[in-house]
């Protein structure tokens, strides 16, 4: 997989419903110099013509816009993955930045993707979707009817972030999300040939250590020193166990 050339935001519409609010996201992306959209879905399930008609001179995004099956699939190639949510609990992430949180987080990195996931306009990201993403973000609202219109959160996301971004002299590409899988699962196999997983589950361990490494927009060296701490682990916990 080829990394970027440039740091981007890539917005990621999961199962969005309605035509007409994919053509609305498209022209509140292009406002704000955002290019890159991944739908989860079919696209012929959609209306080009109802999407054209609120995309106006934005209908190149929709044009260039990349179809997946999942939001894994979706933020591949992106070293982080942010997901939407008005709400908080105990399966919406330990904590939920701002968007001005988001966006600082954002400009301070190097060049790499960083995927912005939006839920159906209805019910928003599943608990399940949401946990396919590293990170949580939410942008405080009316709590007694604070569900906004899919295209004014993108609207509002996307102008933080435009507002606040700085060139920033890259030092280092970070991994890819499906990068960051390798690392995570030589983690967990390492993890289960010592034992770890008789008193926690890997999926909630694993989930764990995505969130932080996430965050840390590893490079390719971190994450091979990484990989090789937790392998040289197991080796030595192996070997004294095979000793006594």
């Amino acid at each position: 997989m080829n990394s970027p050339e440039k740091k981007e935001i890539v917005i990621i519409l999961c199962r969005p419903e309605q035509s007409r609010n994919i053509g609305a996201v498209c022209r509140a992306m292009k406002n704000m110099d955002i290019h890159k959209l991944h739908i989860v879905g079919k696209k012929e399930d959609y209306d080009e013509k109802k999407v054209s008609i609120l995309a106006v001179h934005a209908f190149d995004i929709w044009q260039n816009a990349k179809f997946f099956d999942s939001i894994t699939e979706a933020a591949a190639d992106c070293a982080w993955v942010c997901g939407t949510t008005r709400r908080r609990g105990k399966n919406r992430k330990d904590w939920l930045l701002l968007p001005e949180e988001f966006a600082k987080s954002y400009t301070n990195m190097p060049i790499c993707n960083v995927g912005l996931v939006f839920g159906n306009e209805r019910t928003g990201l599943t608990d399940e979707e949401f946990s396919e993403c590293n990170s949580g973000v939410i942008i405080p609202s009316n709590s007694k009817d604070g569900s906004l219109n899919l295209s004014h959160a993108v609207q509002i996301l996307c102008y933080i972030v435009f507002r606040t971004e700085k060139t920033i002299a890259a030092g280092y590409t970070p991994i890819t999300q499906s990068r960051l899988s390798k690392t995570i699962t030589t983690i967990g196999d390492n993890l289960q040939k010592m034992g770890f997983f008789s008193v926690t589950g890997r999926t909630d361990m694993e989930q764990f250590w995505s969130s932080i490494l996430s965050r840390s927009s590893l490079s390719e060296s971190e994450a091979q020193y990484i990989e090789k701490m937790f392998s040289k682990a197991a080796g030595l916990f192996c070997k004294n166990s095979t000793s006594n």
